[in-house]
């Protein structure tokens, strides 16, 4: 299969009329998007990434009237947070409307919902006429595409299209909140905080804990590995007990770092900007041959409690 690369709207939203798939900008991440009301399309999908059946996707909007083609219900509390995050880096778990595909949702009632804050992302799905199921753009397990070269890289050969944009704003993939429940719960830690959430909502907000491996998940990033390059995430809070293991690299927040066997790093001024680059790094170092990547442990300021989540994630090993 020959994969395209383009800057036009029209050209690429053309194959998701024909029910293909294509991989598009957003702000949080790439996404590889498919027509949300065909089940056939959205299979590629899963085909394309290697991504579990079970694992559901994201329906992606690109305004308010596409909203009721999606979900059946819309809660006083998913209303407060629409009004205050649409368009924005955060997904609301709802009912789902029937038209909606049943292998998006992985069978179940309620589906992902968001808006990218993105213009060229909802002039996309504008164009494409439907509203768009789209995980990350990335082999399932691997760091997500944050650069229309590294989603090329992953689906050069596997998908038709790639719809060229800007490296991603966030680098983090958005934030998921189940607002199907009677108390809204947080699923997946992402671009918008969790204080965010809660002075929007003005209460206390749970997180989901671990699932089983035989545990149906509502959102993504729940249950199987994620986020990881083929190199050891060795996520540290005290950087001198970093060791000489050759063919290592450093992110951080640290501009003291000076240790020589150490030969790639990426010194970040702040949270925001060590989340936006954390899965580019990644990439890069596979690309060089590292094999250890030492990762300063951030606090849990602004999107620190994001960095956490995705540094554990990618440091587990199978």
């Amino acid at each position: 299969m020959k994969t395209l690369v383009t800057s036009a709207v029209l050209k690429a939203a053309g194959f998701i009329k024909k029910g293909q798939v294509v991989a598009f900008p957003t702000e949080t991440v790439f996404g590889l998007g498919a027509n949300a009301f065909e089940a056939q399309s959205v299979a590629r999908i899963f085909k394309a990434k290697g991504r579990p059946a079970d694992n559901p996707l994201i329906v992606h909007i690109c305004d308010l009237s596409q909203l009721n083609l999606v979900v059946k219900k819309i809660s006083p509390q998913a209303q407060i947070l629409i009004d205050k995050f649409f368009p924005g880096p955060l997904t609301l778990i709802l009912p789902k409307s029937d038209a909606i595909a049943p292998n998006v949702s992985a069978g179940l009632k309620t589906v992902g919902v968001r808006m990218p804050d993105l213009k060229l992302a909802r002039d996309f799905i504008k164009a494409c006429g439907v509203p768009l199921a789209a995980p990350s753009a990335n082999i399932s397990g691997k760091p997500s595409g944050t650069t229309w070269q590294d989603v090329l890289k992953d689906f050069k050969g596997r998908i038709p299209c790639v719809l060229k944009g800007k490296p991603s704003e966030f680098g983090m993939e958005s934030t998921v909140i189940d607002c199907s429940l009677s108390k809204p719960k947080i699923l997946r830690l992402g671009a918008i905080t969790v204080e965010e959430l809660e002075v929007v909502l003005g209460k206390s907000l749970t997180r989901k804990n671990a699932v089983k491996q035989n545990q149906r998940i509502k959102s993504p990033g729940m249950k199987y590995r994620h986020y990881a390059p083929k190199a050891i995430v060795i996520p540290l809070k005290n950087i001198n007990v970093i060791k000489d293991r050759g063919a290592s690299a450093f992110i951080g927040l640290n501009k003291n770092f000076k240790i020589k066997s150490v030969g790639f790093k990426k010194i970040c001024h702040d949270n925001t900007e060590y989340a936006h680059h954390l899965y580019h790094f990644f990439r890069e170092c596979d690309a060089r041959g590292i094999k250890f990547i030492y990762c300063e442990w951030p606090s849990a300021v602004g999107l620190g409690q994001t960095l956490q989540d995705r540094l554990l994630k990618a440091a587990k090993r199978l």
